[in-house]
């Protein structure tokens, strides 16, 4: 795992495209998955790359209008950019993720909203475990954990 330095301004800790590569190089040696979390600037050469050399693009989105424009902006972006990205955008898992307790209709609604565009679209309920600090597996309830399953399901069979 690659972890940013919080004492660091995000602009003091970019990699480029010739360090994306050789960490790619040396992971993909050691690890037939390797896992990359983009982060939100489309416009870094790693997050090109990244594309680049991506075969499943999983699309995290919470349940409100805003993100979910960002996430059908970068899709639309993708189509537009080359075949093979058009292709990622195509079969992409995109995930709904509900941001508050009971808004499982416009989380619906979001979702159905990105059904046709991409090869699947998962829902995540709420849980106040993913708000609460670190991440735990056994902290979150068995809804959510099942709909993290399916999202690995999702993606893995597009690999």
């Amino acid at each position: 795992m690659l972890r940013s330095n919080p004492e660091l301004l995000a602009t003091d800790q970019r990699l480029d495209r010739s360090q994306f590569d050789l960490l790619m190089q040396v992971a993909a040696r050691y690890y037939r998955l390797v896992v990359f979390d983009s982060g939100n600037d489309e416009a870094a050469d790693r997050w090109i790359r990244m594309v680049d050399s991506t075969r499943q693009l999983v699309i995290p989105t919470l349940a409100t209008p805003e993100s979910a424009e960002s996430a059908s902006l970068l899709l639309e972006a993708l189509r537009h950019r080359d075949e093979a990205s058009a292709r990622l955008a195509e079969h992409a898992v995109v995930v709904v993720t509900q941001s508050e307790p009971g808004d499982t209709t416009r989380a619906r609604r979001i979702a159905d909203g990105f059904a046709g565009w991409v090869r699947s679209v998962k829902t995540v309920p709420f849980d106040p475990a993913l708000k609460s600090g670190p991440l735990r597996w056994e902290r979150l309830r068995s809804t959510t954990r099942d709909a993290w399953l399916r999202v690995a399901a999702a993606a893995a069979e597009g690999l």
